[in-house]
């Protein structure tokens, strides 16, 4: 059962990230990619590695998504136009992708606590943390630097402000008032 759960969820993968590699619009893409992370979450849930599941979840389609939808919205990327009125042949795949990983998570869950499956041992915080800072020290901090100057890229990026051109043109009176300041 597990292995048919662990094949259906890296289709789902699959799918969703071929859809937000070869998706058009922005954020469209992003939720793909959320979608994608979502069921390789459950699929470290299925492996029997919770916390990685969580850390999925929370810092991949959690932290470093908004990141990204920061990003679009600083760069204005998105089209909003567009993105009003979708229709349902839009919704779909999204729907579809997301409701077989959620059915998958439950299936998983529901049968872990029925059956007399042990878990593996769960360190407490204080282990986790300490072997995540002592062991892995360099890793974390360099991820947290590359995230700093994604951050501070996209804040550049987004201060840049190109001269917006006059709506109308300026009037005899405007341009000799103007003139006559200089």
């Amino acid at each position: 059962m597990e292995q048919i759960i662990f094949y259906i969820l890296a289709i789902v993968t699959l799918i969703a990230t071929v859809l937000a590699i070869s998706e058009k619009h922005p954020v469209h893409a992003i939720l793909y990619l959320v979608t994608s992370l979502f069921a390789m979450a459950v699929i470290f849930y299925l492996f029997m590695a919770p916390l990685v599941a969580a850390f999925e979840v929370i810092l991949y389609a959690g932290a470093i998504m908004v990141l990204f939808l920061f990003v679009i919205m600083m760069l204005d990327l998105g089209h909003p136009e567009k993105g009003l009125s979708p229709h349902w042949k839009e919704w779909l795949p999204s729907l579809l992708l997301a409701g077989i990983s959620i059915a998958s998570l439950t299936i998983v869950t529901v049968s872990r606590h029925a059956s007399s499956i042990v878990s593996p041992v769960s360190l407490p915080i204080r282990e986790v943390a300490k072997r995540l800072f002592q062991e892995h020290g360099l890793a974390v901090e360099l991820i947290s630097l590359q995230l700093l100057f994604a951050l501070v890229g996209a804040l550049y990026l987004g201060k840049q402000s190109s001269p917006s051109p006059p709506l109308r043109p300026p009037s005899a009176s405007e341009r000799r008032a103007g003139g006559e300041e200089k």
